[in-house]
């Protein structure tokens, strides 16, 4: 029995997310039945990924593991798998590691990026994959004011959806910044954990400072306060991608 960690990216928009769910397509699903078909099992072949996402969300460096007793090289394994998987997920690394190796409980980290279309009038072939802004082009130097209060460790229930079950919402943001890419703002935030919708709440305060709808400096009352209804409206799901997750060495 061999344990496997494989990074693969996956276009989310016509998946009800990572997780399996029933009658629904997710992309675990889609995983699981092409190693189930591969190992000739009668008993599904699962995976453990990093950590789940939401329908319409996507990844370009989803981190799972799954144990096999085939004896393909890693390389071919790649090839194997994605001649057989629908074209919107990718395999793109596949790498032998230890028995103790946990695709969720190892994880030291993980960055993501939110993308926002500011053109006036949308690129029909970045509708699923940008968030649209109606050609609103927030300051970026206020929303940058105001994630200096979201950055470092602190409990950030104020940017948790209220549905989840999590108690201990104590997580460290190492890192938060805006970057234009042509008309198109980026945001990147790398942490050691996020909440539920933690990212996209963010994304959704902070572009509401970037449109003068708040003060930057309310975020640290925000933070503050561990109240969910004081922060902004979650971002919409399209924009958001899994960008890396990051293990000790």
């Amino acid at each position: 029995m061999r344990r496997l960690k494989a990074t693969i990216s996956y276009d989310g928009t016509n998946f009800a997310g990572y997780q399996v769910q029933p009658n629904q397509r997710t992309v675990q699903e889609e995983i699981e039945k092409v190693l189930t078909r591969m190992h000739k099992s009668k008993e599904t072949i699962h995976v453990t990924a990093s950590g789940r996402t939401d329908a319409r969300v996507h990844a370009l460096g989803q981190v799972l593991h799954f144990d096999t007793t085939l004896t393909i090289p890693v390389d071919r394994y790649v090839t194997a798998l994605n001649v057989q998987l629908p074209h919107d997920i990718r395999f793109l690394k596949i790498e032998e590691v230890a028995e103790d190796f946990h695709a969720r409980y190892s994880v030291h980290g993980k960055q993501y990026r939110y993308i926002w279309s500011c053109e006036k009038i949308l690129n029909p072939f970045r509708r699923y994959y940008t968030t649209a802004t109606n050609g609103h082009k927030p300051d970026i130097a206020r929303m940058k004011e105001a994630a200096q209060y979201i950055i470092g460790t602190h409990d950030f229930s104020c940017f948790c959806a209220a549905n989840t079950g999590v108690k201990d919402k104590v997580r460290t943001v190492e890192a938060l910044d805006f970057e234009w890419h042509g008309e198109e703002l980026h945001m990147i935030i790398r942490g050691n954990g996020f909440l539920y919708n933690m990212v996209r709440i963010i994304a959704g305060t902070l572009w509401e400072v970037g449109i003068s709808k708040r003060e930057p400096a309310e975020i640290e009352q925000i933070v503050a306060s561990m109240n969910r209804k004081t922060a902004g409206k979650t971002a919409a799901p399209q924009g958001l991608y899994l960008e890396k997750v990051h293990y000790p060495n």
